[in-house]
């Protein structure tokens, strides 16, 4: 096979099979030289094939099968039978060991010289098989970081094994030495962690062993086991690094360091708890690098767009970001931040923790231990003659007491809430003690929001609409004829899902609405005015929206609750 496909040219294979005229092939050698490219790069960048049209192609002539990687098959051991610089520079992966030989997924099957080279360095026969250089290339980070992390495993159980003697004393060890295993393997997670887009990244100890699972796109992941006796020494490291007590482990602790990883400078928070098996820790990714759909719009639509730039345009008042956990509100309160700071006014903000620095705004950390809280942190602000104030998060009554001096008296503040909807905020504010009539003359603006997985592309499949999906969603079968979900693959970590969307149910509070908070109107009343003469579209309808339009699933939509009648 091999001698044959050194007979083989790319542009001769191409020609045969009408893709492309002599004309072209002269442009796209010229091109090929100009980028040092090979020719079938050069012909699909200039638009005269497609990738899958050229694979398809080599596949036909050659009778080499082209495999979809998503659906393939992986062992971990077979693809590490490929060192990764090679698999990287010949974009090539072994898939499978089977029947004495390696199966192996490569883009150039015209490749003699790397052919020859990845034989050479499996020692087996090969079994080969055309892939698209997109799928190889995504491929490669998520197989080769799994056998890296299991090297790192092995090498911290073999490393803590040799020097202790028993699980007890492990805490004792020193292990700030930057090349020992332990901190090898602690790295290798949080890299994978990051690589992975994941939020947060869990070390859970039990009975045999220890699970180290990651929350990516909202949902948990498991990731790998690590031995019962690398846990504590793993723990303890992480204690060192967030300068926590590393003696004590019968409280819970909460700290941050901060690490640079692929060039990028992450917050990382850290909180461990006892259970009944050893400490458990909790790593949060605190990073606004994340890509966001409408980036340019605060992450939301249109409409939604240009209601928020109506309550950003106040020049006092409150504006409550809410949401449980997780659902990006600060994010969009930095975005809003980033907007403000262009103008010429002081902007002040008291975080805990500042998760990511923005120059030209005054950022104050809480620190509770030195009693510098939210509550005297913003105290503290207001004699600072800001313009702006952001409140990283309203906590209790005497945060949101001084929230409210601080609008009724010239000031824009923003914060956020832990609460279902929009409108609920108002709730949450008189359960805090703050008068209904202050909050209707403080509250200029209400927005909620969430984040909701995005369907896998690279393996989302569709289904007929049925009549109870149809009725659930009240829609007609015209305007979705099809459901689409993700089967699940390698890109997604099996989930389905690759990636979130925001959507947002946004409240301008006009006049009439601040006169009816006041008067303490009942909640049904606020929402009916909201929704018919306000035109607000919640948070349901929104999710509706994207199932029709094919980017997520029923799934996702019936995890966002209904808005209180």
């Amino acid at each position: 096979m091999a001698e044959q496909n050194k007979q083989i040219r790319i542009g001769d294979l191409l020609k045969e099979y009408g893709f492309v005229t002599d004309d072209q092939i002269e442009t796209a050698l010229a091109y090929q030289k100009e980028h040092n490219l090979r020719l079938g790069e050069a012909v699909v960048e200039l638009g005269y094939v497609s990738e899958i049209e050229v694979m398809q192609a080599m596949s036909h002539k050659l009778g080499i099968p082209y495999i979809h990687l998503d659906t393939a098959e992986f062992s971990v051991p077979a693809v590490g039978r490929i060192p990764r610089a090679m698999a990287e520079k010949y974009t090539a992966i072994a898939m499978t060991e089977e029947d004495g030989a390696i199966n192996v997924a490569i883009n150039d099957p015209l490749n003699f010289y790397a052919i020859e080279d990845i034989g050479q360095a499996v020692k087996m026969p090969l079994r080969l098989y055309v892939a698209s250089k997109v799928d190889i290339i995504n491929a490669i980070p998520h197989y080769y970081s799994e056998i890296e992390a299991r090297a790192a495993v092995k090498n911290a159980d073999q490393d803590i094994s040799m020097r202790m003697p028993s699980v007890d004393v492990i805490n004792t060890v020193e292990i700030g030495d930057d090349s020992t295993p332990v901190v090898n393997l602690l790295n290798t997670l949080m890299i994978r962690g990051y690589n992975s887009g994941a939020s947060d990244l869990h070390l859970e100890p039990f009975d045999n062993d220890a699970k180290v699972r990651m929350r990516v796109d909202g949902a948990l992941v498991d990731y790998a086991d690590i031995p019962r006796n690398v846990h504590p020494a793993v723990i303890t490291r992480l204690k060192i690094m967030s300068n926590l007590d590393i003696a004590e482990k019968r409280v819970p602790q909460d700290g941050h360091f901060k690490v640079n990883l692929d060039n990028v400078e992450l917050n990382i928070r850290v909180s461990t708890i006892p259970t009944v098996y050893g400490e458990k820790a909790v790593l949060r990714f605190l990073t606004t690098n994340t890509a966001i759909d409408h980036a340019g719009h605060f992450g939301m639509i249109d409409e939604d767009y240009d209601k928020f730039l109506n309550i950003l345009a106040h020049p006092n008042g409150i504006i409550y970001i809410t949401g449980p956990t997780g659902s990006g509100k600060t994010t969009t309160m930095y975005m809003a931040l980033e907007r403000f700071k262009q103008k010429p006014i002081n902007i002040s903000s008291i975080e805990d923790p500042v998760e990511k620095n923005l120059h030209g705004i005054n950022q104050v950390q809480v620190n509770n231990q030195a009693g510098l809280s939210f509550q005297a942190g913003l105290r503290s602000l207001m004699r600072q003659d800001p313009d702006i104030i952001m409140v990283g998060e309203t906590r209790d009554s005497e945060t949101a007491s001084i929230s409210v001096s601080a609008a009724i008296t010239g000031h824009l503040v923003i914060s956020t809430l832990h609460t279902n909807d929009a409108l609920a905020s108002i709730v949450r504010l008189e359960d805090m003690g703050v008068p209904p009539y202050l909050v209707g003359n403080s509250v200029v603006g209400l927005v909620a929001q969430r984040l909701v997985r995005k369907i896998c592309p690279q393996c989302m499949e569709e289904h007929e609409a049925s009549e109870i999906e149809l009725l659930t969603l009240g829609v007609t079968k015209e305007e979705m004829p099809v459901v689409k979900k993700g089967a699940g693959c390698h890109v997604c970590n099996g989930t389905g899902y690759k990636g979130r969307i925001a959507i947002h149910e946004i409240v301008l509070v006009d006049k009439k609405m601040q006169r009816m908070i006041a008067e303490s109107e009942p909640m049904s009343k606020l929402y009916e005015y909201a929704r018919k003469e306000m035109g607000m579209a919640t948070l349901r309808e929104r999710a509706r929206d994207l199932v029709v339009q094919g980017i997520t699933t029923m799934e996702e939509y019936f995890k966002i609750g209904d808005t209180v009648d």
